[in-house]
């Protein structure tokens, strides 16, 4: 595994509830990096299909994964790094970002029980992602694997505690 500290690309990743986007914005302020919402960069048709319940294929997920990508080698030309939620839930998901970005990207997974999940959302509003589509999430649902440069952080902790840990991860020596 590479060493998370020469990362120039963290990705928090995890099933829609997890916390994705809090925990990125948090981990991106905390180290003074800008943070990218990888919902901002789905094309109409896929928020259409994903509101209407029906969960996205492949094929509809490339170019989304695709254009993250390019924005996320955009944003961190100016600051050496970057910060991304995306739910990157198949290992060929995370293979396929590697493969696009230009440096060490490490994934942030977001491990936490259906159950929690299924009451995160139902105390929010998402503007396209529905409770209905959890269990095709868990069914796609790929851990990182131990072969992954990648930090697992459980919902159950509160986020300061999650970022702390993972700002600890990328910058301690190995």
């Amino acid at each position: 595994m590479s060493d998370p500290k020469d990362s120039r690309y963290i990705i928090v990743m995890g099933v829609s509830g997890c916390g994705k986007t809090t925990v990125g914005a948090e981990l991106a302020r905390a180290l003074g990096v800008p943070f990218l919402d990888g919902d901002d960069y789905h094309p109409p048709e896929n928020k259409r299909k994903m509101a209407a319940s029906i969960p996205l294929t492949d094929d509809e997920r490339w170019p989304w994964l695709a254009a993250l990508a390019a924005a996320m080698h955009e944003s961190s030309n100016e600051t050496g790094a970057c910060v991304s939620a995306c739910s990157a839930l198949k290992r060929s998901y995370r293979d396929f970002l590697r493969q696009h970005l230009d440096g060490q990207v490490t994934f942030v997974f977001l491990a936490g029980d259906k159950q929690t999940i299924l009451d995160r959302m139902a105390h929010r509003h998402h503007e396209y992602m529905p409770a209905s589509l959890l269990d095709s999430q868990y069914q796609t649902l790929e851990p990182p694997a131990a072969d992954e440069p990648s930090v697992t952080q459980f919902i159950k902790d509160p986020v300061e505690t999650i970022v702390q840990n993972v700002v600890s991860s990328l910058t301690q020596s190995t």
